[in-house]
């Protein structure tokens, strides 16, 4: 199998490396500090054709590959992490459901904001007794007319107070005493839809992380996304793709932990020889490099 990067896939890493280096790197420890959403970033991003980058032209994507999501991932996350999860979220969290189980009306609906970057992606799926355990779902929606009345909700959101709408999971059902759960097109703005940013976080501090309450929540059945019970299925799909993302970012921040520690082993002197000019620094660094490689 050939793992060699194609030439546009080469372009987007020379972009995105320069990029990363000159407006990304510069303000990641202070926007770590102060717990600022890198919003001027992400309207760079949207300018350069990124927010959009694997899904189809006609939703004003770029239709670029799931290899060209990773690259962009880990060199923002090389950067800044919390850039990168944004990132990573907002494509394989919030664009991938629409895109992969979406009608087409609300594809041209709900997915092109999200290409062009008016809109954040993100995704609706962990509860307080509900996240890698989908089938958790407490949170319904019950019929009324043409309509769901959705109530419950949602913990560690990403990305949820810069959405306009997310996909969420709720039970629309009972199937054989199982629970019917299904993936639903939720507008932030809708009447009782509240959207709560207070966590305390050990890192990623400059990504948003939100708490989602939702209390009789009126959406149209229509915004129902796939098939009727289908939503635990829909987001395990989902997951892959995200696995993908938080992969793509661990290289990245890796390869930024091996950078800095090869710099401090050239700056560092003990017993009047830089550490890297000793053979155990060497190996620890060799190991690392093929690591990360």
């Amino acid at each position: 199998m050939n793992f060699d990067l194609t030439d546009e896939q080469l372009m987007i890493r020379k972009m995105m490396r320069e990029f990363a280096d000159e407006v990304v790197a510069p303000g990641a420890i202070e926007r770590d500090r102060t717990k600022e959403f890198p919003i001027e970033i992400f309207k760079q991003l949207s300018e350069m054709g990124m927010m959009g980058l694997p899904f189809p032209e006609e939703y004003s994507g770029a239709g670029a590959d799931t290899t060209s999501f990773a690259i962009v991932t880990e060199e923002l996350s090389r950067a800044c992490a919390s850039t990168g999860i944004t990132y990573s979220a907002h494509i394989s969290l919030g664009g991938a459901p629409l895109h992969l189980f979406g009608t087409e009306e609300q594809k041209r609906k709900y997915l092109t904001p999200i290409c062009t970057g008016e809109s954040f992606g993100a995704f609706g799926l962990t509860e307080p007794n509900a996240g890698s355990d989908a089938g958790g779902t407490q949170t319904t929606a019950k019929e009324d007319g043409d309509d769901f009345i959705i109530n419950g909700s949602k913990v560690f959101i990403t990305n949820a107070s810069h959405a306009k709408h997310l996909a969420l999971t709720a039970i629309t059902g009972e199937n054989n005493g199982k629970k019917e759960i299904s993936a639903i097109i939720v507008p932030t703005d809708a009447e009782g839809f509240k959207v709560i940013d207070n966590y305390e976080k050990m890192g990623l501090n400059a990504s948003n992380t939100t708490e989602l309450v939702l209390e009789n929540v009126r959406v149209p059945k229509e915004n129902l996304l796939g098939k009727r019970g289908n939503g635990f299925r829909q987001f395990l799909v989902t997951l892959d793709g995200g696995r993908i993302g938080i992969g793509a970012m661990a290289v990245g921040i890796a390869q930024a932990a091996f950078e800095r520690a090869l710099k401090y082993s050239k700056e560092r002197k003990q017993f009047g020889k830089a550490l890297s000019e000793f053979q155990i620094t060497q190996f620890k660094l060799a190991d690392m490099a093929m690591k990360i490689n």
